[in-house]
């Protein structure tokens, strides 16, 4: 069973950790689309009472995910064209929030950036795909919060949580690839904080393009 790092599990309710697990069921397909999901059969799996199941379903329902109804929650599901409009979201987002950081990104960001990189070098070389596939998480999620906008930041979190169980399916075929992939992967990150660091908007603008082209081409060989 496929499992969220547990840096992210670390402190999360027990609704949250139910909605976890639902939601990779649902991206990767394992709960299709018209599955009817039982809050006393969830219940009973994970041996909790049915009150952070409807947690997790209402948080379910709030992503897209489900459609919550009186005989129980259907599944919505998450198409490959989905996951290409998520993925579209997300460029928007993050080429807005590396535009803003341009001429303002503080020196202890890069830091942060370069120490992450390094993580995602040590997560690959001891095939740690969940380790590798959170600092991979953490690397974007800490470049949008540094941009400091409290609406981008409110878009990204409507849709965080998916792209986090997105990351951990798109990690495992990027592993599958072998370690001349995972290093092609940890240089696109350095190319970002490369940029970043240089403050030139016209290197940022390139750079973020050519990330995200590469990362709907994985997607692509991902889901199709």
């Amino acid at each position: 069973m496929r499992q969220y790092p547990a840096a992210w599990l670390k402190g999360q309710s027990r609704g949250e950790a139910i909605a976890g697990e639902l939601r990779l069921r649902i991206v990767d397909g394992s709960l299709k689309q018209g599955d009817v999901i039982s809050e006393n059969k969830i219940a009973a799996e994970f041996g909790t009472s049915r009150s952070p199941v409807r947690e997790a379903l209402k948080a379910l329902s709030n992503e897209g995910l489900l459609r919550l109804e009186r005989m129980g929650a259907v599944v919505q599901g998450l198409s490959a064209q989905d996951i290409a409009e998520l993925y579209d979201v997300r460029y928007l987002i993050e080429s807005f929030a590396q535009q803003r950081l341009a001429t303002s990104c503080p020196p202890e960001l890069i830091a942060t950036l370069r120490h992450r990189i390094d993580s995602m070098r040590v997560a690959a070389k001891y095939a740690d795909i969940a380790e590798f596939a959170w600092l991979d998480f953490q690397f974007h999620d800490g470049l949008i919060s540094a941009s400091g906008h409290a609406r981008i930041a409110r878009l990204w979190d409507s849709i965080r949580y998916i792209v986090l169980a997105v990351m951990l399916l798109t990690t495992e075929k990027v592993f599958g690839g072998g370690s001349e992939r995972l290093e092609r992967v940890v240089a696109k990150h350095e190319a970002i904080a490369d940029a970043l660091e240089s403050g030139d908007e016209a290197r940022i603008a390139d750079v973020v393009r050519s990330y995200f082209a590469d990362s709907r081409q994985t997607l692509r060989n991902t889901w199709s």
